[in-house]
């Protein structure tokens, strides 16, 4: 779809494209604020096919797809930290990290401290990323965790329900 003709059509959607609230796009498009008219512009169906366009052109550009979330979820999810260390349990460099464990680690700090005699030792603290936060999104989105919500009536007992045709809504109100 090409670049909208009404400009602050255009503007509308690249607010929202951006994440802005409908309302935030809006006024930033040059509107006055309104809250209703901004609910309708957004449900606009030229509007709606052009944020698709643009976050997904966008998703593409950063090469963002569900299978690369996924993959990098993955890797911090069961990051192994002894995968730092080689077969003496000395700490490898970190270009000789394999892929997936560079990528679990968030920061290395190295820390001098002194021993005396002159001498400096060298303290490597490395953090990885969470790997149950990692571990959690993606059993959410496999679906291993169901949310229930139980909902009861007064003092926690059943709903009473009802039913009624819309000429006996109509006439409880006075409609009819």
């Amino acid at each position: 779809m090409p670049v909208l003709k009404n400009v602050k059509h255009e503007a509308f959607a690249q607010g929202l494209a951006k994440g802005l609230s409908a309302d935030e796009a809006y006024h930033k498009a040059g509107y006055s604020p309104n809250r209703g008219n901004a609910t309708r512009l957004k449900a606009n169906e030229s509007i709606r096919a052009r944020v698709d366009e643009i976050v997904g052109r966008g998703a593409v550009k950063a090469e963002a797809t569900v299978a690369r979330v996924l993959e990098e979820m993955r890797r911090l999810g069961f990051s192994d930290m002894r995968k730092a260390f080689d077969e003496n349990g000395n700490l490898k460099r970190p270009e000789d990290w394999d892929d997936d464990f560079a990528a679990a680690v968030s920061s290395i700090e190295v820390v001098k401290r002194s021993i005396g005699d002159g001498e400096v030792e060298h303290i490597h603290k490395i953090k990885v990323w969470d790997k149950n936060s990692a571990l959690e999104k993606m059993a959410k989105h496999l679906g291993m965790f169901i949310d229930r919500i139980e909902h009861t009536g007064r003092d926690g007992g059943p709903i009473q329900t009802e039913t009624k045709t819309w000429r006996e809504v109509l006439r409880e109100e006075g409609g009819e």
